[in-house]
C-alpha cells in the first residue's frame, strides 16, 4: 500500500515538474502547470468513473484497463474476483455432492430457517411429507400439523434445549396407515434440521409383539387361577399324602410367580398402548408413601427397617394405581435386594425443579456398566438372584413407561457392596401442596 502511493506520488511530481519547466520555456509556467494538473485530475476521475461504471453493472466481466493507482486497485479486484469465482465453484461442487449423497439416504432431511419455514429438502422427505417444489418458505407445521409436532418444533425454534430430546412419532401427514418418527436439532441463529424416518414396518411388528404378549397373558390367566385353586385345595385338604407336601408347595410358588409375571405382562401393555398423560386423579404423596411402606414391611416380615421420610406433603397429578405401582416396585426391589437388618428409607423432598421420590437401600448395588439397561424388560442383572427373590424382570420397565406418562424421569447412583438410590423426578406442573388443593 506504502508502495503504491510513493509510486502515485512519484507520478504526480513528475508531472508537475514537467509542466512548470514546459512554463518557464513559454514564459507561462503557472498556466502550464495547472494545465497540466487539470488533465491529471481529469484523468484520475475518468478511471475512477469507469471503476464505477463497472462495479454498478455488478462486475461482469474483467475490470475495467487503468494505470496508476486505479490500475493497482483493477488488479486486485481481479484477483480477488478470481479467488471468489474459484472459492464459488468449489462450494458449489461441495453442495453438489451433499444434495446427491442426501438425495441417496432413504431417511429424509429438512433444513429450517427463519422461525420453520422450509429452506430445503431431499428427495425422501418430499415423499413422506408430500412437499412440492413450490413449497419452499411456508411453516412445516402448515404440513405436518400434529399439537406434539407444532409444539415440538416451536420450543426447539426458541433454543429450550433442555427438553426432552426423544422423537416424536406420529402418522405420516395425508397417510394414517404410515407412520413417521421426526426428530428435530437447532443449530446457527434461526435454523434447525429435522430427520425424517418411516417407522412403519417397526412399528407394525411392535405392535404385533404387544398384541401377542397382551393376549396370551389374558389366556393364560384363567388356567393358572384354576391351578393356582385345585392346588390350594389340595395342600388344605390334608388328604393328600406326605410325600406330597413339598411338590405341592413348589407348584403353589411356581403358579404364584406365573401369575404375578402374566399381571405385570398385562400390565405394561396396557401402560404401552395407553395415551400419555391421560391420568387426572389427585394422589397424597405421604400418603401413597406410607401405605408403599407398610406393603414392604410386609413383604420384609419385619427383616429390614423401613422408615419413611416426607418434608411437606404434596399432592401429585395423575393416575394413582400407576403411581402406586412407580412407588412399590422400587420399595419391593430393595426390600429383595438388601441384606436383613439393612435400612431402607423413602424419602420425599421438593425443590424449583419438582418433586423428589428417592428410595435408597444399603444392598447389593449395582455396577454402573448395567445402569442404563436397568429398565429393559427381563434384563437382569444378577439373573440367578432375581429368580431366587422371585422377581419378574419387569418391575422397572413398567416403572419407565409410568414415568412416561406422568412427564417424569428416573436417576440411579449406585456402588457395588454399598447400595442403592433410586430416585423418581416429577416436574413442577404435575404437583400442587397438599394445603392449597
Amino acid at each position: 500500500m506504502l508502495d503504491r502511493s510513493i509510486g502515485e506520488l512519484s507520478r504526480f511530481i513528475v508531472i508537475a515538474l514537467g509542466t512548470t519547466i514546459l512554463g518557464f520555456a513559454s514564459a507561462n509556467w503557472w498556466l502550464a502547470l495547472c494545465a497540466g494538473l487539470a488533465v491529471y485530475l481529469f484523468w484520475l476521475l475518468w478511471q475512477q468513473n469507469q471503476f464505477d461504471r463497472w462495479l454498478s453493472n455488478g462486475r461482469r466481466g474483467p475490470a475495467p484497463t487503468s494505470f496508476g493507482v486505479w490500475g493497482d486497485i483493477s488488479d486486485d479486484f481481479y484477483r480477488m474476483q478470481r479467488r471468489h469465482r474459484k472459492e464459488k465453484q468449489k462450494l458449489h461442487s461441495m453442495l453438489r455432492r451433499v444434495q446427491d449423497s442426501t438425495s441417496a439416504l432413504r431417511e429424509g432431511i429438512v433444513a429450517l430457517e427463519d422461525e420453520g419455514n422450509l429452506a430445503w429438502w431431499n428427495p425422501a422427505a418430499g415423499q413422506m411429507l408430500r412437499l412440492q417444489s413450490d413449497d419452499a418458505g411456508q411453516p412445516l407445521v402448515n404440513f405436518v400439523r400434529d399439537p406434539r409436532f407444532v409444539e415440538h418444533v416451536n420450543q426447539r425454534m426458541q433454543g429450550r434445549d433442555n427438553l426432552s430430546r426423544e422423537p416424536i412419532t406420529l402418522p405420516a401427514p395425508g397417510d394414517d396407515s404410515r407412520i413417521l418418527q421426526m426428530e428435530v436439532t437447532r443449530f446457527g441463529q434461526d435454523e434447525a434440521l429435522v430427520i425424517v424416518r418411516d417407522i412403519t414396518r417397526l412399528h407394525n411388528l411392535e405392535q404385533m409383539r404387544r398384541d401377542f404378549v397382551a393376549n396370551v397373558s389374558h389366556e393364560l390367566r384363567t388356567p393358572l387361577t384354576v391351578i393356582a385353586g385345585y392346588l390350594e385345595t389340595l395342600a388344605g385338604s390334608g388328604q393328600a399324602p406326605k410325600n406330597w407336601e413339598r411338590p405341592l408347595a413348589q407348584m403353589s410358588d411356581q403358579t404364584t410367580r406365573m401369575t404375578s409375571l402374566v399381571n405385570d405382562l398385562l400390565l405394561l401393555a396396557r401402560l404401552e398402548t395407553s395415551e400419555r398423560d391421560s391420568g387426572r386423579d389427585r394422589v397424597s404423596v405421604r400418603e401413597l408413601m406410607e401405605r408403599v411402606a407398610g406393603e414392604a414391611r410386609s413383604l420384609s416380615g419385619e427383616r429390614h427397617e423401613i422408615t419413611v421420610e416426607c418434608a411437606e406433603d404434596c399432592i401429585i397429578t395423575g393416575d394413582a394405581g400407576e403411581l402406586h405401582s412407580a412407588f412399590a416396585n422400587l420399595a419391593f426391589n430393595a426390600v429383595k435386594y438388601s441384606p436383613d437388618g439393612g435400612p431402607i428409607e423413602l424419602r420425599w423432598n421438593q425443590d424449583e425443579r419438582g418433586g423428589h421420590f428417592a428410595v435408597k437401600d444399603s444392598g447389593i448395588g449395582i455396577d454402573p456398566l448395567h445402569i442404563p439397561r436397568l429398565t429393559e424388560r427381563f434384563y437382569r442383572v444378577d439373573a440367578g438372584r432375581s429368580r431366587e427373590s422371585g422377581g419378574t424382570g419387569l418391575g422397572l420397565a413398567i416403572v419407565k413407561h409410568v414415568l412416561l406418562r406422568h412427564s417424569a424421569n428416573m436417576s440411579v447412583t449406585s456402588v457395588p457392596g454399598r447400595g442403592s438410590t433410586f430416585t423418581l423426578n416429577f416436574p413442577p406442573q404435575k404437583l400442587t401442596t397438599a394445603s392449597s388443593a
